[in-house]
């Protein structure tokens, strides 16, 4: 560090002293500011390093856990052992895709329980469609039902009781269950179609039996929702709830 000359003196004549020094004070301040231990008794440079080393670690942990998951799946599906990593994801994704159309034709031949609480009611017609507008010509109609719900002991008896209010003919009936869920597919007839045929009230007949029918699976679905078992602390209290409207055919202008 350079001294200032007698002549620096002469043209700094009349400054305060501490501006003509301050020049150096502020680097020699500096230099000790430098030097200075930090909170953690360590320097600016040591910690520095000490974070990018924790960096380092970090991004080597995460590197692990990928190829580790990719490891995985190597194994899971064949041939795909000396691919990159993008040709591997792209076969995986590809996999995945033919597994799931797969698994969607495999269970459209198969009465599976839904995730979600339901109701489904429709109209089966026998002979002349019901709306038809001709009375049916005594050929009558039957009510496909499904529910779907949580399975507990009382359900059937359940289920049977309301139907049996119903005063219809069960001719039909399909029950499956898989990891505690229920799917009940009933189909029942009305005795008596012909009398209403002949009354011009089959139509009418049609929509009463089918909304009966609905409204009773739904208070089913009720009373089960309404179980012990239905708590707040119960895995399957967070289930949905659906509720189809009953589906009848669609009606024909008469000739």
């Amino acid at each position: 560090m350079g001294s200032l000359h007698f002549g620096d003196f002469q043209l700094m004549r009349g400054f305060p002293e501490e501006v003509v020094h301050g020049g150096v004070a502020a680097q020699t301040a500096l230099v000790f500011e430098r030097e200075k231990p930090g909170k953690s008794g360590l320097t600016v440079e040591p910690r520095a390093a000490m974070a990018l080393k924790s960096h380092s670690e970090a991004e080597r942990r995460r590197r692990e856990r990928i190829n580790a998951h990719l490891s995985t799946l190597r194994t899971l599906i064949p041939g795909t052992g000396k691919m990159d990593k993008a040709a591997l994801l792209t076969e995986v994704i590809s996999r995945i895709k033919e597994l799931k159309t797969s698994t969607t034709e495999i269970s459209q031949g198969v009465n599976v329980p839904a995730d979600a609480d339901e109701v489904k009611v429709e109209v089966e017609v026998n002979g002349t469609p019901c709306g038809g507008g001709g009375g049916g010509g005594g050929g009558g109609f039957s009510i496909k039902a499904s529910l779907c719900c949580a399975d507990r002991p009382e359900l059937l008896m359940d289920l049977k009781q309301t139907l049996l209010a119903l005063r219809l003919r069960t001719v039909k009936a399909e029950i499956s269950t898989v990891g505690g869920r229920v799917k009940n597919d009933i189909v029942l007839t009305c005795e008596g179609g012909g009398a209403a045929a002949a009354t011009g009230e089959y139509d009418t007949e049609c929509n009463i039996f089918t909304n009966n029918v609905h409204q009773a699976l739904k208070s089913v679905l009720e009373r089960a929702s309404s179980q012990p078992d239905f708590s707040a602390g119960s895995p399957l209290s967070g289930k949905r709830r659906r509720l189809s409207p009953p589906s009848f055919p669609a009606a024909s202008s008469s000739p």
